[in-house]
């Protein structure tokens, strides 16, 4: 079962929007609550508000400008409509140096509607972070980002689906998990290992393989249920660790389709993700 979920404000590179579908093929006939500890553009959420899977959603993110920017997008998505439009159009003059203007202003400001402006123009859509935390991508020179009629539909879409029933933090994921409740769903995307360590990390904050795994035989240990998106593969090489057997997880392979990174490599590599599902919800 595949998909694109064609909704989505934030464009975030590694979001699960190409294979949302898939993974919500895994989920079980009703959720009361979904939860996403690792939301960052939360394209599950949106997906399955999309297709009706859940009747409310919690969605985290440690990031406080990004957090800020989805309250915006479901408190007040006019303010924010206005806000990247006026920056949108304000650049068109000399596109590269109104952007890093911009990106100098956020890492003072942290302005949630510059956060916005930034990842619709950086390169690849990939956002990276200096050892000081500090946003530090560079433009994409090609284009100008989502045009503001585009970005006012996503948007406003994204407004309807999951306002009024959405509940919105900026926790250690830890204590997201903790309010799982029985016929609730959690479903996690963490940072993969070795991408939020580098020099340029994709991620503000990195994830502790052993706390993580500690805390997965925590929600078995309760019955919860979860999916994980985890380790994968890209062409014959590996990334990640994968998650270990005594887990009793199913693995599932997904094929997420060609690597945009290989093909302006001139390279012809097809992404494959791994998720894992917990036993509660195996047929």
């Amino acid at each position: 079962m595949s998909g694109v979920l064609t909704t989505q404000p934030i464009p975030y590179q590694g979001s699960k929007r190409n294979i949302a579908l898939t993974i919500l093929y895994n989920f079980p006939d009703e959720v009361n609550c979904l939860l996403e500890p690792f939301a960052g553009s939360a394209a599950i959420s949106l997906a399955a508000a999309h297709r009706k899977k859940a009747s409310s959603f919690i969605i985290n993110d440690s990031y406080k400008p990004l957090m800020e920017l989805w309250k915006m997008i479901l408190d007040d998505p006019e303010q924010c409509i206005d806000g990247y439009s006026k920056l949108w159009n304000e650049q068109l003059d000399n596109p590269n140096e109104f952007y890093f203007q911009i990106r100098e202003e956020f890492n003072k400001d942290n302005d949630p509607v510059k956060f916005l402006y930034l990842m619709t123009r950086c390169a690849k859509n990939a956002v990276r972070f200096n050892s000081k935390g500090e946003f530090n991508q560079s433009p994409d020179k090609r284009r100008l980002g989502r045009k503001p009629g585009v970005m006012r539909d996503h948007i406003m879409s994204t407004h309807n689906l999951l306002q009024g029933k959405t509940m919105l933090k900026s926790l250690d994921y830890e204590e997201i998990l903790e309010m799982a409740k029985p016929g609730d769903l959690v479903y996690m995307d963490p940072p993969y290992q070795g991408t939020s360590t580098k020099k340029d990390p994709r991620y503000h904050q990195g994830l502790d393989f052993d706390r993580f795994v500690s805390n997965l035989e925590k929600l078995n240990e309760r019955g919860a249920s979860f999916i994980v998106s985890f380790d994968g593969k890209l062409g014959e090489k590996e990334y990640g660790k994968p998650l270990p057997d005594y887990l009793n997880l199913s693995r599932i392979e997904v094929h997420a389709g060609r690597s945009s990174q290989s093909t302006l490599n001139g390279k012809n590599e097809k992404t494959i993700e791994s998720l894992y599902v917990s036993q509660t919800l195996e047929p």
